[in-house]
């Protein structure tokens, strides 16, 4: 679950650091004032005995062997060694209760989640291609962040997730538990963005075994390799090579065009491509007649062109593709 924490490793380092601080004062303490305790054997303290007696009397244990003799050395006892006691044991004892309190926090923190959650989005990549989805759905979709999974074997990327208020797991979503503690199996759609096209294919696989009624919707670099990723289960497969080769191709001849296509694909300003549920004032009427840019009709899950017969009058239960203004031309012009 994402979070500010600092590493364990540094955690515990300072602890242990502290610990020999007070381990080191109390010898210190000790040992200059060795004259003021008794040893059972009688024969004076040594560097040595006042590490021993440092440790036993900071761990409580106190075998009674050496012990401060004169008024001044109870004193000090009293006043700088009992704090120091206290200290050692809040450091060690400390310690050991914030890891359980931690990973029991922690672990409930999950559990709950867990049984909370449904229709989330499960991302599987979070490079270039899962980022650019994530601000999709944040932006456009207005998902919450704590609805959004993302997978990933790259820390660094799970940590950047994790800075935006994503849900992260660490693992191969190619692994069917991995997938399982993404709650795949609740989710409304899972999103495949691998950097391979054979890892593409095995989470798909995996995905739909897991999550029967998900959507899927999968990355590819290369045309042939689509058939594959929808025997898989993919519900749409996007091919990112030839999209990004076609928009490049007609940057040579018409920019504008691609000026256009970008801007209809960019959600947060300008125009972008929307869906909606038609209105019963609009039943029984032609899409090319609405005062929206209508491009499309989805009837029963099938998108018909707004050319096509079949999208000649609007039935209910039908949606609309049209194009949405999201901010004013002058601004995309940059008028």
């Amino acid at each position: 679950m994402p979070e500010t924490t600092v590493s364990p490793l540094r955690s515990i380092g300072k602890r242990v650091i502290g610990a020999i601080l007070a381990l080191l004062a109390t010898v210190l303490i000790v040992y200059l004032d060795r004259d003021g305790y008794r040893d059972a054997n009688g024969d004076g303290l040594t560097l040595l005995d006042a590490f021993y007696y440092a440790t036993v009397s900071l761990s409580t244990t106190g075998y009674g062997d050496i012990a401060p003799a004169t008024q001044s050395a109870r004193l000090i006892n009293i006043l700088v060694i009992t704090p120091l006691r206290v200290l050692f044991l809040i450091v060690l004892v400390g310690t050991t209760l914030e890891v359980l309190t931690e990973r029991s926090r922690q672990a409930f923190k999950i559990q709950k989640w867990r049984h909370k959650v449904r229709d989330h989005v499960v991302i599987v990549g979070f490079g270039t291609k899962g980022r650019a989805t994530v601000k999709t759905l944040l932006g456009d979709e207005k998902v919450e962040p704590n609805h959004i999974v993302v997978v990933d074997t790259n820390q660094e990327a799970l940590d950047a997730a994790g800075a935006m208020g994503l849900v992260t797991v660490h693992g191969s979503a190619t692994r069917s538990d991995v997938l399982r503690v993404a709650g795949a199996q609740r989710a409304r759609a899972v999103v495949v963005a691998a950097n391979r096209d054979d890892t593409a294919v095995l989470v798909t696989l995996t995905a739909r075994e897991m999550a029967p009624k998900a959507h899927i919707v999968a990355s590819v670099r290369e045309a042939e390799n689509v058939h594959l990723l929808k025997q898989s289960g993919a519900n749409q497969v996007v091919i990112s090579s030839e999209t990004a080769g076609r928009l490049l191709g007609m940057a040579t001849s018409t920019p504008v065009v691609v000026d256009m296509v970008e801007d209809l694909l960019t959600p947060e300003s300008g125009l972008a491509i929307a869906e909606r549920d038609v209105e019963p004032s609009e039943h029984g009427g032609s899409p090319r007649h609405l005062p929206d840019i209508v491009l499309g009709l989805v009837r029963d899950g099938t998108l018909y062109r707004v050319d096509a017969p079949q999208a000649d009058a609007i039935e209910p239960g039908d949606k609309l593709l049209y194009v949405r203004k999201v901010t004013q031309v002058e601004e995309v012009n940059g008028q």
